[in-house]
């Protein structure tokens, strides 16, 4: 079975009036993703998605024009040789590095999946896993910067849907982040599981001023509050507090990186996302590392429900996984129009698709509803 054909297709759509969120690295304006389409000499297709990096096109045109070519006529079945042919001729030698991590991702996902359609077997079963339940915790593009008391609402809502943990954004100020952090705390109780997440945005001087909040509110962990490579920042806010853990790796891209993080020693909670760090392939590289460390995986999602359902099937197939990152944004069409697969329990837990592969019936027709909008989905004042 050779893989025949690789195509990019970006999509793109504005949010609404009123429904920008605000975090460490902007407002909101628009979101955007990459979806890669691989076509096989057996008629299976397989669906992935590729992060879109700030820039859709750029993304799209790597894999269409460049990683594509190298690809087509090998068996689509080998994985492991794909990712070493774009390894060995963008990763490593005269490429673009993160680019070529996030392009590489979507299209090991759709080998993935079509992997497991070719076997007739779900992709956790394929994997090793077991379709068990996955704790979940309300994430993506929400929580985000507002007042303490509309903030506290939107975490009750979430609550009162099943959600057992939830992440709430700072990075704004250290005194707007902690009174925020306080009265959402107050608001759901002792038993919610409060994770904090500061974009990138913190110095160390504004974590030396909020950990020992976050200690006291009992927060499960401080996520990026630096820049994915100030490995010296981070180091250094790892000494502040025994009983946050720092958090990382959405950034982070292949095992060669997130090697770097464990030789740095301060990261003690990795997050990669599968439509970023080389897809499954290198995902679940990764997570034996962190393995071996005993330090738990909590996946990173992007936007579509391409990534919802790869990220499942992962974290169900994997000794050391933990939340799993559900996307309760307000507005998500693409999460939407594709099946919001991330149905929470009562226990706070999701479960991965049970059909071949990813489990997902894709309509492209819904592709054609959000056409590529180019250039950054975010705005910052600075």
């Amino acid at each position: 079975m050779k893989i025949t054909s690789i195509t990019a297709i970006p999509v793109s759509y504005r949010l609404p009036e009123g429904r920008t969120v605000t975090m460490g690295i902007g407002s909101t304006l628009k979101r955007d993703a990459v979806i890669v389409r691989v076509q096989t000499s057996d008629g299976i297709t397989g669906y992935g998605e590729a992060h879109p990096g700030r820039s859709p096109g750029a993304i799209a045109s790597l894999i269409q024009n460049t990683l594509a070519p190298l690809l087509v006529g090998m068996e689509a079945t080998d994985v492991v040789g794909a990712w070493q042919r774009v390894h060995r001729m963008q990763l490593s030698s005269h490429g673009v590095g993160s680019g070529a991590a996030l392009a590489l991702s979507g299209i090991d996902i759709a080998l993935w999946d079509i992997r497991g359609k070719a076997a007739n077997l779900p992709l956790y079963a394929l994997l090793g896993g077991s379709r068990r339940r996955v704790p979940a915790y309300a994430g993506g593009i929400s929580l985000g910067y507002q007042p303490k008391e509309s903030l506290a609402d939107e975490a009750a809502e979430y609550v009162e849907r099943g959600y057992r943990a939830l992440k709430l954004r700072i990075g704004d100020n250290p005194r707007d982040d902690i009174a925020r952090v306080q009265h959402v705390r107050a608001r759901v109780g002792d038993e919610i599981d409060i994770l904090t997440d500061a974009n990138t945005a913190y110095t160390i001087a504004d974590v030396r001023r909020v950990l020992p909040v976050l200690e006291e509110i009992r927060a499960g962990w401080l996520e990026e509050p630096f820049a994915c490579n100030d490995f010296a920042s981070y180091r250094e806010a790892a000494k502040i507090s025994a009983r946050v853990p720092i958090a990382a790796g959405e950034n982070h891209y292949t095992r060669f990186e997130f090697a770097q993080l464990l030789e740095a020693g301060a990261v003690k909670i990795w997050q990669p996302d599968l439509s970023k760090c080389g897809g499954i392939t290198e995902g679940l590289r990764i997570a034996a590392i962190a393995s071996a460390w005993r330090i738990p995986v909590n996946a990173h999602s992007s936007a579509t429900t391409i990534n919802h359902a790869a990220t499942m099937h992962f974290l169900a197939a994997i000794e050391n996984a933990g939340y799993y990152e559900a996307c309760v944004s307000k507005f998500n069409p693409l999460r939407d129009l594709l099946g919001d697969i991330a149905q929470i329990g009562r226990d706070g837990c999701v479960q991965p698709p049970e059909g071949p592969g990813l489990g997902l019936e894709i309509d492209e027709s819904v592709f054609a509803q959000y056409p590529l909008i180019d250039g950054p989905g975010y705005v910052v004042k600075f």
